[in-house]
């Protein structure tokens, strides 16, 4: 995988979660790690994110106000050109049921919160979603 066109130098993740101190959190550790982040608060806004700035990597919550994560992993799945950007599932909810449940189509891995900072740009995460290329 290449890096984003919006950004040829550094890999683009688009985290859509809605607590902002996740998303801020998730932003400095990917930041420097050298990833570029975008961010959006809801899953009608991340998807839009989504068909704009075509990610190189998708970290998406579960339980979210509106679309959420799981209506948007589907979403994603259903788009052929969406449905080439791994996602990552991160969710409170680390049952087997729940993690069943969020590895959907097109669902490269699944976080339990809460994660140490660094396990969203930690490199095994990385390589399982294919950014090993790039990072």
């Amino acid at each position: 995988m290449t890096p984003t066109a919006n950004n040829p130098l550094r890999p683009t993740v688009l985290t859509i979660e809605d607590q902002p101190d996740i998303r801020r959190l998730i932003r400095m550790t990917l930041e420097f790690k050298g990833f570029h982040v975008l961010e959006a608060g809801d899953g009608d806004a991340g998807l839009a994110l989504a068909r704009s700035a075509k990610p190189d990597l998708i970290l998406l919550d579960v339980m979210m106000p509106g679309t959420d994560g799981l209506k948007v992993g589907k979403i994603l799945a259903a788009d052929p050109v969406l449905r080439q950007i791994p996602t990552v599932m991160l969710s409170a909810l680390g049952q087997a049921q729940n993690v069943q449940a969020g590895m959907a189509p097109g669902v490269q891995a699944y976080l339990v919160k809460p994660f140490s900072p660094g396990a969203a740009g930690d490199r095994r995460l990385v390589h399982e979603t294919r950014l090993d290329t790039v990072a």
